[in-house]
């Protein structure tokens, strides 16, 4: 035959022509990827492993399965595996290929007994050099489509799964290693023993030579051994037509055709068509055929069951999902009765019903004076803005004014609303739920203490949000708390629409390329505020004169220099004229602001000082944190620190709590911010960690709702008093909008709203009961030449301060640039 005497990439490039698919689809149905997942209890019906003993679900390749030391001889198992194989070498010889790989090693096994046909590098004819080298990867047989693949074709899919099968190859060279026969040696004698006597001699190689390896194929199905020497020298012995004398007392018939497969003589050796319609093979057809029918019959079960299980997952996903959507309708439902019950009571208490319009709008409503459930100062601007006189009549003359006034308002405030209506609606079922699941807790236990119960009533900023295990979620009157301070929420993220700007605060060093501000600052009673930067200048401002004199340059009422750079800035909330300082060489100073003179020095840290706190409570006392790792307390009554906290990061913020001054919050390059009671410094009261980099800022909101910010782009509530176990890590809330990865750019709070900048060169405002920002302002620079204002992407801003509890706050840039701003 032609096809005998062709070279290796002569027979790569005839294998890519032979299409066996339909015997692998008729007698292999092999599935590469998956495998199955039940080899251990699928078993024959005299009640043996289908797969000798074989412990894994995945497919395991023939060589494996034949020197299982566990396998037992099964004739119609083994007549099976033969069967297919012969049709497989049938289907190439009809084509005109050899396929000179007829070995074990070559063929893979699926659980159901399902055969395939594959050709590795192992496997290949390059010598027993090259089986040696892809040992491991045969016993892993490569995944193929048509059933048989050439030498160079899978030498490449050898290469490129050689990575990826590089880990596996080395636990299952470990258990080899633990196994009866060693598989490597094994795996190098195959060749020879496959080898037909006329191939030995030198000869090409035919289709009887293929007939030739089907007999010792067909040898090693009926033979086992039990151990290692005794297969290699039965083997050798085979190709002398010599059989142990077990196999021919045991499987006399399976022994003579064995022989006649062997036959030295390549004419001698039936041909293909004969070996078909052998009765050897034929006799058995019926065994086989129910044979494959019981196992094609547990294929469609086990179908079954996976379509099955994957049904029953689907079910019980979606039953989980309605039930969670049942939850989420049914306390909807109970908030949206709430809601109208107050709007009824409201409706009650103004004697009169409200138009939609107006109900949409909270802060301009008809609501008399004395009504003490709306803002007085909006009311008042209003009645000024639309005409309305002093004895509650509406002039008639502005009553269109006024409904277009309020057109444009709800229009206004329908599409932010619309426009974040996920982010609210997520918001809002994240905070009922955590309220849910707390009150569900809170059910069972009663106020520990009278003081405790009595505050149920007191509206505090933290009520709002933070306190969510109490009874103050219910007031007096049966009204939810969450309902209120939802709506309270929802009014104040809407109440505002913009940042304008009241007056840009324009310095003669403006063009100094070391003008970044680090910190800014409001006195007690927001008269006049400071910086403090690079420039190594404390700078007081006048806040009226900014607003009310337009002028070319904003000269300050009080200058003070500094020997380095200053990185942080305080007011003492007591003594109006005091200020604190700390800079970029240690030193904590405290100056007389009226007197433009130092006050006093301390010279205690080793490193930078990043922030300096004064304590409200107790305004003798200031706190500095330092990159050497510490934490100092001071009295400015003693001149010299009292105490000292030691941690194992750069402490790059400080904070008091706003009644206390026996507590102290701090955060860390080590992505955390530590409570300490100062009464016991050597151990923090509580741990919160939840930022992923270094804490640039911590702000309290009230005695125990914190707010943090992060170079991780984002900035975190936390509520002190549900921490149990000295460590939180769950905030209520994570505020994210704005870019902050490498910068310090500000942080400040003020009546519920936060402020912060970001590296986009913008202000952001959040309201704390949303996780997006409410308002943002972007700051362009100006040219100096032309005076247009140019974007900057180089600029991010550095400092923001609110002044007191208003709506105005201060904000500056890493160039130098000061804007007084206003929500309106």
């Amino acid at each position: 035959m032609e096809g005998s005497s062709q070279s290796g990439r002569e027979r790569s490039e005839n294998s890519r022509g032979l299409n066996i698919s339909s015997v692998v689809d008729r007698n292999s149905r092999f599935c590469y990827d998956s495998g199955f997942s039940d080899v251990n209890c699928l078993k024959d019906q005299q009640g043996r492993k289908t797969i000798g003993g074989s412990s894994s679900s995945k497919d395991v390749s023939l060589r494996h399965w034949l020197d299982d030391p566990e396998r037992s001889v099964d004739v119609l198992e083994c007549l099976h595996i033969f069967t297919q194989i012969v049709e497989i070498v049938n289907l190439a010889h009809t084509q005109g290929i050899v396929v000179h790989n007829v070995r074990p090693s070559c063929f893979v096994m699926s659980s159901f007994n399902r055969v395939a046909f594959i050709e590795s590098a192992s496997c290949s004819d390059s010598g027993s050099d090259s089986c040696e080298d892809g040992l491991n990867s045969s016993s892993s047989p490569l995944p193929i489509e048509s059933g048989i693949v050439s030498d160079s074709s899978c030498l490449q899919s050898s290469s490129g799964h050689m990575v990826q099968t590089l880990e596996a190859n080395k636990n299952r060279h470990i258990e080899e290693k633990k196994h009866t026969f060693p598989m490597k040696q094994i795996l190098h004698l195959e060749t020879n023993w496959y080898n037909s006597p006329e191939e030995v001699d030198g000869s090409p190689s035919t289709c009887a030579s293929d007939i030739y390896r089907l007999g010792v194929l067909l040898f090693e199905l009926f033979c086992t051994f039990n151990s290692s020497d005794e297969k290699i020298a039965t083997m050798s012995c085979l190709r002398h037509r010599v059989l142990p004398p077990q196999l021919l007392l045991k499987w006399p018939k399976e022994a003579s055709f064995c022989l006649w497969l062997l036959h030295p003589e390549p004419s001698s050796r039936p041909k293909m068509g004969e070996l078909l319609e052998s009765e050897f093979l034929r006799t058995p057809r019926h065994d086989l055929e129910e044979r494959e029918a019981a196992i094609e019959l547990r294929e469609k079960i086990d179908e079954q069951e996976l379509l099955l299980e994957f049904l029953l997952l689907i079910q019980q996903r979606k039953q989980e999902a309605v039930e969670n959507l049942q939850e989420i309708v049914s306390f909807v439902s109970s908030d949206i009765e709430e809601a109208s019950k107050m709007q009824t009571t409201l409706k009650i208490k103004g004697g009169s019903s409200l138009e939609p319009a107006k109900r949409l709008n909270p802060r301009r409503t008809d609501i008399t004076e004395d009504d003490d459930s709306g803002s007085s100062g909006s009311r008042k601007r209003f009645r000024l803005g639309t005409g309305e006189k002093s004895d509650g009549h509406q002039d008639e003359s502005q009553k269109p004014e006024r409904q277009i006034e309020y057109k444009g308002s709800i229009l206004a405030k329908s599409s932010r609303l619309m426009k974040n209506f996920r982010k609210l609606e997520t918001a809002y079922f994240m905070t009922r739920r955590r309220i849910a699941k707390t009150m569900d807790k809170s059910t069972s236990r009663r106020c520990q203490t009278s003081t405790e119960c009595r505050s149920s009533g007191t509206a505090t900023e933290r009520s709002s949000l933070s306190n969510l295990s109490s009874k103050r979620w219910y007031k007096e009157d049966g009204q939810s708390g969450f309902i209120n301070s939802y709506l309270e929420g929802l009014c104040k993220y809407f109440s505002f629409s913009k940042l304008e700007v009241k007056a840009d605060l324009r310095q003669g060093d403006l063009l100094n390329s070391s003008n970044l501000v680090c910190s800014l600052g409001f006195d007690r009673d927001g008269e006049f505020f400071a910086t403090a930067g690079v420039n190594k200048k404390i700078k007081v401002f006048e806040y009226n004169s900014i607003l009310n004199v337009d002028r070319d340059i904003h000269y300050p009422v009080a200058e003070m220099a500094n020997r380095s750079k200053l990185s942080s800035i305080c007011w003492n909330g007591y003594i109006k004229s005091q200020l604190a300082s700390s800079n970029f060489e240690g030193v904590v100073q405290v100056w007389d602001v009226t007197r433009s003179q130092l006050f006093m020095e301390m010279r205690e840290h080793e490193k930078r000082i990043w922030s300096v706190d004064f304590s409200v409570a107790d305004p003798t006392m200031l706190a500095s944190g330092s990159d050497d790792g510490s934490v100092k307390l001071w009295n400015i009554n003693q001149g010299v620190s009292v105490g000292t906290i030691k941690t194992k990061a750069n402490v790059c913020c400080v904070q008091f709590p706003v009644d206390s001054g026996r507590a102290l919050a701090f955060g860390s390059a080590d992505h955390k911010i530590y409570y300490y009671d100062l009464r016991n410094s050597k151990l923090p009261l509580c741990t919160l960690v939840g930022h992923n980099k270094t804490v640039s800022y911590v702000k309290f909101i009230d005695s125990t709702t914190l707010v943090s910010a992060s170079t991780d782009n984002t900035i975190k509530l936390w509520d002190l008093s549900s921490c149990t176990s000295h460590v939180l890590d769950s905030p209520l809330q994570s505020y994210t909008g704005h870019m902050n990865v490498k910068n310090f750019v500000g942080l400040s709070v003020a009546d519920g709203y936060i402020a912060t900048g970001s590296e986009t060169n913008e202000v952001v405002i959040y309201h704390k009961a949303f996780p997006m920002p409410a308002l943002s302002f972007k700051f362009n620079s100006t040219d100096p030449l032309s005076g247009d204002e140019v974007d900057d992407s180089a600029q991010f801003i550095s400092s923001v301060c609110w002044r007191g509890q208003s709506s105005t706050l201060v904000a500056a840039n890493s160039m130098g640039n000061i804007k007084l701003l206003e929500m309106v």
